[in-house]
């Protein structure tokens, strides 16, 4: 039964729980008594079933549209494969999980549609039909946190199947057989299934071979780099606890494993079998998991015990110190976000050093690890796996360019765009997906910042400290075209940034060149690569063209060293976001240089922020439309042009979220991004408001929300005050985007007029944007933003609650009296109040700017009081301190 307050946002959930028990594998057991109900909720894992609908039909044909997976699935531990549930109506697939769907290094496949379906048959040879359980009521499929169930009820039988994983290589599956009639039943059992042969258009390349302990996948050498990458060591190994006879199909693409003794189950009692499954991609891997295998067989129970506690602490990290009592749909979101980062965990492997976390499993593109993505994704990973955030941005900075790289050494400190199971051609491999054309907003400080307010962890703060100014300092040496302290977006030196001509005679490509014998660099490819640094892709501001006729456009500028050599490329447009993340990692490095005891380096980067405040504030802002904006510059500096007429968009609430705008400033942005006809729409904080000219809500960059961009907006109404604002348009980004209070899965972004969810899903840095605000917004009152370089409104916050002070207070003269008070930081002034009575009753107020005042025409040798309260004008309003402790003097 649910009670509902209506109180916005909340609602008390009473619910009874069941305890369950565990059953021993490779063993009987009798039917437990009806287990008690318990008391109240406590976010358990079981409270949370199927906030993701993973259920499916898997067929060689994967992709629907926007070549993401048909279905959503489960995965983790950094596994790379997953599973379904299978579809109710789909039964064939009865008796087995879905699945599963392996990553060939870069790209998702459905090896199966269920490789491993048990048949159960009685002594006389006759199966049991487990699609006699097709009512919801006989049979049952649910996905818990970190678990998948099936339960089967027919004739003389239950079935259940569990699926947990044990290691970023191996899951674990528990069947349970419970004999339901009065009498002893003798049952013959085996395990079955099939290979697809192709991926899409694509021969997998796989066939099957028995073993000793079951059946193995094989696979074939293809490296066919767009679509399925393999490699003949590769497996995926089934391991029973029970003895199988195994036999292979002539074609290699189906098995039958039986168990060789035929099993008695008296009346009343249950059997339990387990199994491992296993997809490696070296030799040196299989060896592992198989001897891996024997220990988890062994005891089982301790294993799913270990998963459900692992769970449980992921969800009582999440929950702590929030509204427990919030509205369950929005609960379930939250876990949703839980389980789609834990999905896209992947484990180490070929050019990927440590674990981290892809954008999408469920996308052909996304295997593979983007600099923001990951600074995104550890942020909210922290709260509750922070060992996983820390490795995830160890693997980006794995590949941090050293000043001896052998490629571009002239690029040392930067972080690459992405990197993949592969490196690309020019770094001897053959992956197509790796890309060292661009780096990615520098954000990395602030995810390392946030990953170390959750873990506490000294040495990794050590560890990362030098990367990180390293990267920094990057920015200033290769995207600072007129040296001005203002970075721009750009590109690499990249072979990719040339314009390519094909040779007639035999058909080869080659890098054409100008009379000097250098490359001539193709503008438009540069130009690409700029917008995929600044993360936007194709936001309307970086349009070639730009936008009416007295915008010249964009244009590519060479960087260079003082030996002349290019070393980058800067568009022509020093870029507002790009320059508030400069500045907010100034802020997160001086507050790890204060907590290392570097404080020369933080008192630096202090400094520097002063002027990088300065130039955003009285440059990038105008005061006619309230609004921060790209400006436009030539090559040295001298011509600056605000670019407002490409339009509003998401990166004018950075100075914000930076907490660098003054308060006016923010003032006016924050109408703006509350306004219904601009950002304040159906799922508010689209990436282009809806009064630019080129506000297009479901393209990409050009009006979708991204809900990064949104969270930057929520907090930067929450850094300046405008916290019912805040949670307002919180509350519609989740109460208004498809699917994420039911069963749907999380998108990539929405539109932001309808609602609907675009492009591909299971987007994790969406999954990680929406766990924050929960916590942050919903359910508490924080930022992630820097808080090293004090904000002006937490300088105005901090001046709120000062208490003044008087100094001295006496009658110097006949019938006047002579205050002074401690002077405040910040004040523009003093209010002096003061009153012949200690009720202050008729009292008079004296506003003056000295800290020293001398009032006259008092009563002679009477007693007055005084008391003294500073105060500052923000947003056209004064505002004052607290007041000082009363005194009171005789009058001469």
């Amino acid at each position: 039964m649910e009670v509902y307050s209506m109180k916005k946002g909340l609602k008390t959930k009473l619910l009874s729980g069941i305890c369950a028990a565990a059953l021993v594998c490779g063993s009987f057991a009798g039917i437990p008594d009806k287990p008690a109900a318990a008391a109240e909720p406590q976010n358990r894992v079981e409270d949370f079933a199927n906030v993701l609908d993973i259920t499916a039909n898997p067929s060689e044909t994967i992709y629907a549209a926007y070549s993401t997976n048909k279905y959503n699935n489960f995965a983790d531990l950094g596994a790379w494969h997953g599973y379904y549930l299978h579809e109710p109506t789909a039964q064939q697939l009865y008796g087995g999980f879905a699945g599963p769907v392996i990553i060939a290094e870069e790209y998702p496949a459905n090896l199966s549609d269920a490789f491993n379906k048990i048949v159960i048959s009685d002594a006389e040879g006759n199966a049991y039909d487990l699609s006699a359980a097709l009512s919801s009521t006989a049979t049952k499929q649910t996905y818990y946190p970190g678990k998948l169930v099936q339960t089967y009820s027919i004739k003389n039988l239950n079935l259940k199947l569990e699926l947990i994983y044990v290691s970023n290589r191996t899951a674990l599956i528990r069947t349970t057989i419970t004999n339901t009639s009065d009498k002893d039943l003798t049952l013959n059992i085996k395990w079955e299934g099939k290979l697809f042969e192709k991926v899409g258009s694509v021969d997998m390349g796989t066939s099957l071979a028995a073993t000793d302990k079951g059946v193995e996948v094989q696979f074939e050498e293809i490296r066919n780099t767009w679509n399925y990458l393999t490699r003949a060591e590769n497996r995926f190994n089934i391991v029973f606890d029970q003895t199988v006879d195994t036999s292979i199909s002539e074609d290699g693409m189906s098995y039958e494993s039986k168990m060789r003794n035929s099993l008695s189950l008296p009346k009343e009692s249950s059997f339990t079998t387990c199994q491992t499954q296993s997809y490696t991609f070296t030799a040196a891997e299989e060896q592992k998991e198989l001897a891996d295998s024997s220990t988890f067989l062994a005891n089982p129970d301790k294993y799913f015990e270990e998963n459900t506690a692992r769970w449980q602490g992921y969800l009582d990290k999440t929950f702590q110190g929030t509204d427990k009592n919030a509205r369950k749909p929005y609960r379930n979101a939250v876990v949703k976000s839980i389980e789609t980062l834990t999905t896209n965990w992947r484990s180490a492997a070929g050019a990927l050093k440590h674990d981290g976390v892809v954008p999408s499993m469920s996308y052909k593109w996304f295997i593979g690890m983007w600099a923001w993505d990951s600074w995104k994704q550890a942020v909210a990973t922290a709260r509750f796996n922070g060992e996983l955030a820390q490795n995830n941005i160890r693997a980006l900075f794995d590949h941090q360019i050293k000043e001896n790289d052998s490629l571009r050494p002239y690029d040392a400190g930067t972080i690459i765009d992405c990197i993949f199971f592969n490196k690309n051609e020019a770094r001897n491999e053959d992956g197509g997906n790796w890309n060292e054309r661009n780096s990615k907003p520098p954000l990395a400080a602030w995810s390392v910042w946030n990953v170390y307010k959750q873990t506490h962890d000294t040495e990794f703060l050590k560890e990362m400290y030098p990367k990180l100014t390293a990267y920094h300092n990057w920015w200033y040496t290769n995207r600072d075209t007129d040296q001005n302290g203002i970075a721009e977006y750009g590109a690499m030196v990249d072979d990719a940034h040339y314009v390519w001509k094909e040779n007639e005679a035999n058909g080869e490509w080659y890098i054409e060149k100008d009379a000097n014998g250098e490359p001539l660099v193709d503008d438009n490819a540069v130009i690409e690569a700029a917008a995929w640094e600044s993360g936007m892709d194709n936001a309307t501001r970086f349009d070639v063209e730009g936008n009416g006729p007295d915008d010249i456009g964009v244009k590519v500028f060479k960087n260079k060293d003082a030996s002349g050599k290019v070393i980058g490329y800067s568009i022509n447009q020093e870029s507002v976001d790009l320059n508030s993340y400069l500045y907010a990692e100034k802020g997160f490095l001086k507050s790890m240089a204060e907590e290392l005891g570097k404080a020369d380096e933080a008192k630096q980067y202090e400094k520097e922020a002063v002027k990088v405040k300065e130039y955003i504030n009285t440059k990038m802002f105008d005061d006619a439309t309230g609004f921060y904006y790209d400006l436009q510059t030539s090559q040295d500096g001298s011509e600056k042009k605000l670019l407002v007429n490409r339009g509003k968009g998401t990166e004018g609430w950075l100075p914000l979220w930076a907490n660098l705008a003054t308060l006016e400033q923010a003032e006016k942005v924050k109408e703006n991004m509350v306004d219904t006809e601009k950002f304040n729409l159906k799922v508010p904080f689209p990436t282009a408001s809806k009064d630019n000219d080129k506000f297009t809500p479901a393209t990409y960059w050009r009006g979708p929300v991204w809900l990064d961009q949104a969270l930057y907006g929520i907090e930067a109404l929450q850094n300046y005050g405008y916290i019912e604002e805040a949670r307002e348009m919180a509350y519609s980004l989740f109460d208004n985007t498809e699917g994420l209070l039911s069963d749907g899965a999380i998108r990539e972004n929405y539109n932001p007029v309808t609602g609907e969810g675009l492009h591909t899903k299971n987007f994790s840095w969406s999954a990680s944007a929406f766990y924050l605000l929960y916590q942050d917004t919903l359910t508490g009152s924080d930022t992630t933003s820097q808080t090293g370089i004090a904000s002006p409104y937490a300088e105005l916050t901090a001046f709120k609650k000062t208490t003044a002070k008087i100094a001295s207070l006496k009658s110097s003269a006949k019938k006047q009296a002579t205050l002074k008070a401690k002077a405040v930081s910040g004040a523009e002034g003093y209010q002096i109040t003061y009153a012949d009575n200690n009720k202050f009753k008729n009292a008079v107020n004296v506003n003056t700017s000295s800290v020293t005042k001398t009032i006259k025409k008092l009563k002679g040798k009477k007693t007055y009081y005084f008391k003294i309260r500073a105060y500052k004008t923000a947003n056209a309003k004064r505002t004052y301190t607290q007041y000082s402790a009363v005194k009171k003097v005789k009058i001469k």
